[in-house]
């Protein structure tokens, strides 16, 4: 039980750019996608998939992530739309979360969207656990509509966000967290 704890206590989030590979094998994303999949689910919905972006296929989704940039932005700089393109390219693998909450007569899309956020966490928490750093992000293009129909969402998808997954380059550094006083109450507590 303690190395479960110290685990959880120790998992730091690493910025994409500060990743390394080797990224996981076959075998590890196999892992990580079948723990990521084990979260609170009302009524058995899967309300989640997964987009791999793995090797050159990382390099390739740059593309249209570049497009929407210069779409929106007409006076975007040449180095602007390569930094746009290489996104995904910072980390050696990226997973993408895919919420596909649905409205349904028992289950409240909140609670789908919630295991859809679970399920990333595991994610998260998968790869801290194979000795991976991770980061999960969701920047401008995981809400462009563009970049998803070009990722193969669906109209009613939505991207929980994307998890980098590689090698921290240097330790992780600790950061502040909130204090348990500031963040939790004690229902019928006298104030």
């Amino acid at each position: 039980m303690l190395e479960a704890l110290e685990l959880l206590k120790t998992r730091r989030s690493v910025k994409p750019m500060e990743m390394a590979g080797p990224g996981p094998t076959p075998a590890e994303i196999d892992t990580l996608l079948t723990i990521a999949s084990r979260v609170p689910d009302h009524g058995k919905l899967a309300p989640w998939r997964f987009i791999v972006f793995e090797g050159e296929a990382r390099a390739a989704a740059g593309a249209p992530i570049a497009a929407a940039f210069g779409a929106s932005h007409p006076g975007a700089t040449p180095d602007q739309l390569a930094f746009e393109a290489n996104r995904l390219t910072r980390a050696p693998l990226v997973i993408g979360v895919v919420s596909r909450a649905a409205p349904h007569a028992k289950i409240p899309e909140w609670e789908q969207q919630m295991s859809a956020g679970a399920s990333a966490m595991s994610l998260v928490m998968a790869a801290h656990a194979l000795g991976y750093a991770a980061s999960w992000l969701t920047e401008w293009y995981a809400y462009d509509r563009a970049v998803l129909d070009a990722f193969g969402l669906s109209p009613q998808e939505r991207m929980a966000g994307f998890v980098h997954i590689g090698r921290p380059a240097r330790p992780p550094e600790e950061r502040e967290r909130p204090k348990l006083d500031a963040i939790v109450t004690r229902y019928g507590a006298g104030a």
